[in-house]
């Protein structure tokens, strides 16, 4: 059974050490914090005074809570305060020899039964622990910024810690109400290594200026659902810890993709590193404010409005759900939309998804039936691929098959008029593969639209090094008036999203290979720790296994970078014909 603690130390009330202070507090245990001077331990009641005055003013602590939890805390300047608890947690700078240093004064202080923890989100818990004579009683307890809201915490357990203590720590994390998964001491834990490693690519996409800061954060906010862009995420975080991290899981692992962009380091060097200095990859109103401004890299709407193609007809060819979804938008947008299936089954089939889409939308309430009625009128079926002779602009959403699009484009290429733009909406194929199947490249570009199209905003403009200028121009134009938010970016595999998606996925699935953690422990450690909106396992059964393996694969040929081999699991799970929901079982068993 679980001693209970009451007391607990807390060692450097920074931000994050304020945050766990005042956690232990709102929940009724004794808190000594501890910082190296008078003006350090205030800043520290500071730091807790700001942010219970917050939860004060939004109905969430009443004064007399505010006021007792005060009563709570006691803060001093030496560790002799730390006598008398029965666990204290170190909240300082990520510093190996630093952290070596408290713990080896502690364990001079606390009692024989004490638990010594550290907050550490990278080190080694094994190395802070043999500082002191008693490293079976030393164990991570990993809180996420910030600690008063997160309800994730890493318990990290060394391979000496005694299992009555990760015990004891895990029903404190959950008397605090919060959720604790026990993780072997290894770089970077649960949360981190899969974090860094897509904050790291991301940061590279933007050195090589494959696609804009603002471009990489929109594409994940509004592709995948995250709270915050990973440039955005970078600064909140800050660029030295960032850096701290990704060095210390390289150098531990050898993982390349750990590897700290070079830019990061120069960043940090200037002295760049995100809110907390008022400048990181974004600019802001000043140090520790969440308000960006302009600075010279935003992107400038001075000199007018790009030249762009006159766009009254769209083609659309295909039948599926995508397809479907690319006429509903272009007609809701006021665009004449021309639609081709193969029969005039298909081209019925169309039509009625395409009524039941706008009915629905009708009920509720996010159309006028007026509305639908003129998106309707302005949609014509075929199964003439010679009828888009027409059409400006034209968008094929067919199987992910490169023969079957080749033909197709070499076919748009004899029936389109001059001038006519040729989208594809591919998500992994090369555009220009497509382009040289023309004999005008120039006017051939991905239009990469997300499922379900009439519902998510983003839409990856792709352009290959033929397409036009005033090709990218116009059809990001389109997608504006469609309400929707384009981003660009070159022609290379994964485009923005997936590049960056699916080898986050393909590591969560070899962390749980590798027996570091299992399906749900990472899933929360993601879904609380990091606030995405899914599990990485939870998101590859609803994707399906085969489709993230095809993506993988892709991305490993494109980029031959080792790390985006797909995982042995991941195609071992596929051949035997786990693919997720669709199946029934994949890394979770669904009920038929």
């Amino acid at each position: 059974m679980a001693r209970e603690l009451t007391t607990v130390g807390v060692v450097g009330l920074g931000t994050m050490g304020a945050g766990i202070a005042e956690v232990f507090a709102r929940n009724g245990l004794t808190v000594v914090g501890v910082e190296r001077d008078e003006e350090a331990a205030e800043r520290g009641r500071g730091h807790i005074q700001h942010s219970t005055d917050r939860a004060v003013k939004r109905g969430k602590l009443s004064v007399e809570d505010q006021q007792a939890l005060f009563d709570r805390v006691t803060f001093a300047t030496t560790m002799e305060a730390l006598a008398e608890c029965d666990l204290v947690i170190e909240a300082v700078v990520e510093r190996l020899e630093l952290k070596r240093e408290i713990f080896a004064a502690l364990d001079k202080i606390v009692g024989e039964d004490a638990i010594l923890a550290t907050n550490t989100s990278s080190l080694s818990v094994t190395e802070i622990s043999v500082a002191t004579q008693r490293p079976r009683r030393v164990v991570g307890m990993h809180f996420f910024n910030p600690a008063p809201v997160q309800e994730f915490v890493e318990v990290i357990k060394t391979v000496v810690t005694e299992p009555d203590v990760v015990d004891d720590v895990q029903a404190l994390a959950r008397r605090l109400d919060k959720v604790p998964v026990v993780a072997a001491d290894r770089a970077g834990f649960i949360a981190n290594a899969l974090l860094f490693g897509y904050l790291n690519h991301a940061v590279s996409m933007v050195e090589s200026r494959y696609a804009t800061r603002e471009d990489v954060d929109a594409a994940m906010r509004l592709g995948c659902g995250y709270p915050m862009g990973p440039l955005a995420l970078l600064d909140l975080i800050g660029l030295d810890t960032a850096y701290e991290i990704l060095d210390t899981m390289y150098k531990q692992g050898r993982n390349r993709l750990h590897a700290p962009a070079p830019i990061l380091k120069q960043m940090v060097t200037a002295g760049l590193l995100g809110r907390k200095t008022g400048r990181g990859f974004y600019t802001y109103e000043g140090p520790d404010s969440p308000v960006v401004v302009d600075d010279e890299h935003t992107p400038s709407t001075a000199g007018g409005a790009p030249d762009i193609r006159a766009i009254k007809q769209v083609g659309v060819v295909g039948s599926g759900t995508m397809a479907v979804g690319i006429v509903e938008v272009a007609a809701k947008a006021g665009y004449d939309v021309l639609y081709v299936a193969r029969g005039t089954e298909k081209v019925d089939r169309v039509r009625a998804a395409l009524e039941r889409s706008l009915e629905k939308g009708v009920q509720r309430g996010k159309l006028s039936s007026e509305e639908r009625d003129a998106a309707l009128r302005r949609v014509t079926g075929t199964a003439k691929l010679d009828d888009l002779a027409s059409v400006d602009l034209v968008i094929e959403a067919v199987v992910e098959e490169l023969t079957v699009k080749q033909a197709l484009f070499e076919t748009f290429d004899e029936i389109c008029k001059p001038g006519a733009i040729l989208a594809t909406t591919t998500s992994s194929l090369p555009v220009i593969d497509l382009a040289m199947a023309t004999k005008r490249p120039s006017d051939v570009v991905g239009l990469h639209f997300f499922n379900p199209a009439p519902v998510m905003q983003l839409v990856e403009v792709v352009s290959t090094v033929s397409t036009a200028p005033e090709v990218a121009d116009t059809v990001a134009a389109v997608a504006v008036a469609a309400g929707k938010h384009p981003v660009r970016c070159g022609d290379r595999a994964g485009f923005i999203v997936n590049a960056l998606l699916f080898p986050y996925l393909n590591d969560a699935v070899r962390m749980l290979e590798a027996h570091y953690a299992g399906v749900d422990d990472i899933d929360a450690a993601m879904k609380l720790g990091c606030r995405l909106p899914m599990g990485p396992f939870a998101l590859l059964d609803v994707v399906g296994l085969d489709v993230a393996l095809a993506i993988q694969r892709t991305l490993y040929l494109e980029f031959r970078e080792p790390g985006f081999a797909p995982a042995p699991l991941l195609e071992h799970l596929v051949t035997a014909g786990y693919l997720g929901r669709k199946t029934g079982r994949g890394f979770r068993d669904y009920a038929s």
